[in-house]
């Protein structure tokens, strides 16, 4: 209403005070499962397809978008697979729909548990919360185990008779908005053990579906399990941050200071070598020998998945509470090596890397990879003064270039060695010379 003898429109204050008490009133304190966030656009406007599913939805936030439906199908064909199996191998019989009510009753039971994960409201009521998280959830599991257990796949299996769809997979099931909770996959994988070939624990098959999305020759999955076996899991991609973070010696590494660090090519040019690091069961770990200048890199496999997985596992640490940024440390410091073609080069030739992209993909890739991110902690720091160290000092450089020009071949070593003993020669008889 506007006030008498003017425009000036009235407040009603009591009706914002109450407005103001109901936000207030509100649950104003993150629960500590919260994992599972939508990506804030500073982070997802500098590639919007690394954080958006290509086929599957999996969990509330992505499950009405229209050209992922055609999927559902898929996932409803998996759950009968299963649902019929246990009918045929129970011990005590049971129908295929007793099955499906004792597990939806398991979910239903979890259901306030599970939405704990999820930050910001779902957009979904209870009932159909549940439906999503039992079909999802059954359709992960058939697939891991499908993956490690050939025979339990069907002849007509959509996703291993035709090569695009574990494509799509691999790329759906680690987006961070694309995650349901781990305790839901891991008390669906109990209720449906299957047949006696199915003797891998939950932890080993996503292990094994995973095997080669950050190397080309990954670690045994028991060098791994023995470290994160009984580690608490929240989601996919929390495992798999764990399998690079629990299994790397650079947490022990954390520093608030910052230095930049000269790319591949400049580091060459100084009398840096890089070398292939077998010894690592985690790409994370990246050593620097002072006292032989020589910079050790377990090889990272770049594809079309890597800026995916790497762009998810930062957005994870830049929004879940207490994530140390120990990946996003890491792609500073691939920021730092990687400026130009000629540095992928460099690297791909001493197999620090495995490039399966376009060299100019690969190179815009890390140079933008970390861009609006937040990283107040350090896990190279010692790596990086070490290097600048040895930089600094003018004879490594020197050194490199004597051996670049003059015993790069056995011709030119014989010409330096000759001339040499020349010159010796030379002074020894003009010492002779002058007594």
């Amino acid at each position: 209403m506007a006030a008498a003898g003017g425009d000036h429109e009235v407040i009603d204050v009591e009706a914002l005070v109450s407005n103001l008490q109901r936000k207030m009133s509100g649950k104003m304190v993150m629960p500590p499962r919260c994992s599972i966030f939508k990506i804030p656009t500073i982070l997802s406007r500098h590639n919007k397809t690394a954080y958006t599913p290509n086929a599957f939805s999996f969990g509330p936030f992505h499950h009405d978008t229209d050209q992922l439906k055609p999927t559902e199908k898929i996932k409803s064909k998996y759950l009968l697979g299963l649902v019929s199996r246990l009918s045929k191998i129970d011990p005590n019989p049971s129908t295929p729909d007793t099955i499906l009510r004792n597990l939806t009753n398991a979910i239903n039971d979890v259901e306030k548990e599970a939405l704990q994960y999820y930050a910001g409201p779902i957009g979904k009521k209870a009932d159909e919360f549940v439906e999503i998280l039992v079909l999802d959830g059954c359709f992960i599991i058939e697939l891991f185990r499908k993956k490690s257990y050939s025979e339990l796949r069907e002849k007509d299996d959509p996703i291993f008779n035709m090569s695009c769809m574990l494509q799509f997979l691999s790329h759906d099931l680690i987006l961070l908005e694309n995650q349901i909770p781990w305790l839901v996959l891991d008390l669906l994988f109990k209720l449906t053990p299957t047949t006696s070939v199915d003797n891998k624990s939950l932890v080993e098959l996503a292990i094994d579906f995973f095997s080669y999305l950050f190397t080309e020759n990954p670690p045994r999955a028991q060098s791994i399990l023995c470290i994160i076996q009984n580690h608490e899991h929240k989601h996919i991609l929390d495992l798999l941050r764990s399998s690079l973070v629990l299994n790397s010696s650079i947490t022990k590494q954390k520093s608030h200071k910052w230095q930049h660090m000269r790319s591949a090519t400049g580091l060459r040019d100084s009398g840096i070598t890089f070398k292939q690091n077998l010894f690592s069961d985690s790409v994370l770990d990246i050593t620097f020998c002072k006292k032989k200048g020589v910079m050790a890199i377990p090889p990272l496999l770049i594809h079309e998945t890597t800026e995916t997985v790497f762009r998810n596992l930062i957005s994870l640490e830049q929004c879940c509470p207490n994530y140390e940024p120990i990946v996003t440390s890491y792609a500073v410091l691939l920021d730092n090596l990687i400026d130009t073609n000629t540095d992928i080069q460099i690297l791909e030739k001493n197999n620090a890397i495995v490039n399966w992209l376009n060299i100019d993909d690969a190179t815009k890739f890390f140079n933008k990879l970390y861009i609006d991110t937040y990283v107040k902690e350090n896990y190279y720091h010692q790596l990086t003064s070490d290097v600048n160290g040895y930089c600094r000092r003018s004879w490594h450089k020197y050194r490199r270039i004597l051996k670049r020009d003059y015993f790069k071949h056995p011709w030119a070593l014989m010409s330096v060695i000759a001339a040499s003993v020349a010159l010796i020669l030379t002074f020894l008889q003009t010492l002779y010379a002058m007594k």
